[in-house]
């Protein structure tokens, strides 16, 4: 079973929650109070990119009691979150978890970190909503072009392929794809073309 998961921390410091993990598992999660020491909320907090849960710091005792008893409950061996970043300090996290072998794991990620990335922020603009009673959150003005550049990114173009679709250079495209990340308030490309699928900016 794939379990999904969204943690939030809106800008006054509430938090809420949504996922498939069973009842059993976050009564478990809240009596020990795990949220104050979960390596995943903590390694995710210090970056900016995906983590794959592995690549955390499980070594404390305590880190590695809360592992097994997650398994016990019936989360899978392997995870992989997405940090998201908002506006006046929000802070969520969209997360995977499942039961795989660790190459299998890694072949699935790999297939799916952008798809995985787009959702992540989609769900987050979804509770901007929702903590604007509905209003939205702004979305920023992108010229045609860097609206163009985006979306043949997001059809899985590479640089090449993108500037030679719209007959324009590979220096002038990654103007457009700097100018519109900068707009958008991306951390990278990939996070630009997640936030402008997620806005409704671009359809593919």
């Amino acid at each position: 079973m794939l379990h999904t998961g969204y943690h939030w921390v809106n800008a006054r410091g509430e938090r809420f929650a949504a996922g498939t993990y069973s009842p059993a598992w976050l009564d478990r999660y809240i009596a020990q109070d795990y949220l104050r020491m979960d390596p995943v909320i903590y390694g995710c907090f210090q970056r900016f990119t995906p983590a794959n849960w592995k690549e955390l710091d499980w070594s404390s005792k305590a880190a590695q009691a809360m592992w097994r008893d997650a398994l016990a409950h019936g989360l899978g061996n392997q995870g992989y979150s997405v940090p998201v970043r908002g506006p006046a300090g929000q802070f969520a996290l969209f997360t995977l978890n499942t039961e795989a072998e660790d190459d299998d794991w890694e072949v699935f990620i790999v297939a799916n970190a952008q798809i995985v990335m787009i959702l992540a922020h989609e769900f987050n603009r979804k509770a901007l909503e929702l903590e604007c009673g509905g209003d939205g959150v702004p979305v920023p003005n992108l010229s045609p072009r860097e609206l163009a550049a985006m979306r043949c990114l997001a059809l899985g173009m590479s640089r090449a392929q993108a500037a030679a679709a719209l007959r324009i250079s590979e220096h002038t495209l990654r103007v457009y794809i700097e100018n519109a990340r900068h707009k958008l308030g991306a951390l990278n490309t990939t996070h630009a073309v997640a936030r402008a699928l997620s806005t409704g900016l671009i359809i593919v």
